[in-house]
């Protein structure tokens, strides 16, 4: 006679399953999963603990289990994550936001209204989902935003993202350092988050980031700091006079990013994250 699986005892199963394969936070994504599955609100799988899972949902969330355990990022198996109180779709090959990305929105949005810019012209490079970019375009009506990446599966799900919203921005695909070197625009504010993992802490990525996220999107050379140093000499370039250049960094790099921008003649300001890290380095001309 075969065994009939209510809510509450997949969700038991699974999360004791996940644990003992050392996954992170194995109740939120065993509910992620199963809410997925069932497809409701993860709220709703608490009252309807009694409810019987049918042959199929069993079999659809079977798979997802599997792919977890993997290792697979929740976000690819769902096809879709939250940015800036937006959903997004996400989808492997594209780099997954991070909710400390959201400080980079913040910073752009404060800066704006600090040196009273109207209709602000904005550059997201890297733009990756859009998420940054759509963030801003919901939340700055009359920001005129274009975004580039040098990933084309990116700027197309980015695209689809933007039509999601229905947001109106300029996407570019092509190498960014050429464009930024070669356009006649200019822009009050440019915002990235760019590759900035040390060759030093590739290895100790998790899996999760390491074996599926775009490598590209991640490595930022063997100290972290290339992506930085490639773009300081363009800034002049491509930023109005007065403008303002955010970028997101990792660990402990804030400061060297800081110095960066002051020997290019910015006057540099870094903020922290939630997490009190220096996360956030702003550059004003």
């Amino acid at each position: 006679m075969q065994t009939l699986w209510t809510v509450q005892q997949v969700l038991n199963w699974t999360v004791d399953y996940f644990s003992r394969h050392q996954i992170a936070e194995p109740r939120l994504s065993a509910e992620l999963l199963l809410a997925h599955t069932l497809q409701c609100r993860r709220i709703d799988l608490y009252v309807q603990f009694e409810r019987i899972l049918t042959p199929r949902e069993r079999h659809t969330f079977r798979e997802y289990v599997h792919r977890r355990v993997r290792r697979e990022p929740v976000q690819y198996i769902l096809g879709e994550t939250e940015f800036y109180g937006l959903p997004l779709q996400i989808r492997p090959g594209v780099f997954i936001p991070r909710p400390e990305t959201e400080l980079l929105v913040d910073s752009v949005i404060e800066e704006i209204d600090r040196r009273k810019i109207q209709n602000p012209d904005i550059l997201d490079v890297g733009t990756g989902s859009g998420c940054i970019a759509i963030a801003l375009a919901k939340h700055l009506s009359e920001a005129h935003i274009q975004a580039i990446d040098n990933n084309p599966r990116a700027i197309e799900l980015a695209r689809e993202n933007g039509r999601r919203h229905g947001v109106t921005l300029r996407w570019e695909t092509g190498d960014v350092f050429q464009f930024l070197s070669r356009t006649s625009l200019t822009f009050h504010l440019l915002v990235t988050n760019p590759p900035y993992i040390a060759e030093t802490d590739w290895a100790a990525l998790p899996p999760e980031v390491r074996e599926y996220e775009p490598r590209e999107a991640l490595y930022g050379g063997s100290d972290g700091l290339e992506f930085y140093r490639r773009l300081m000499p363009l800034l002049p370039n491509v930023l109005h006079q007065p403008g303002s250049i955010v970028l997101e960094t990792g660990y402990h790099q804030a400061a060297s990013v800081a110095d960066m921008l002051a020997q290019k003649g910015l006057k540099p300001e870094i903020r922290k994250d939630y997490q009190q890290i220096k996360r956030v380095v702003i550059g004003r001309i």
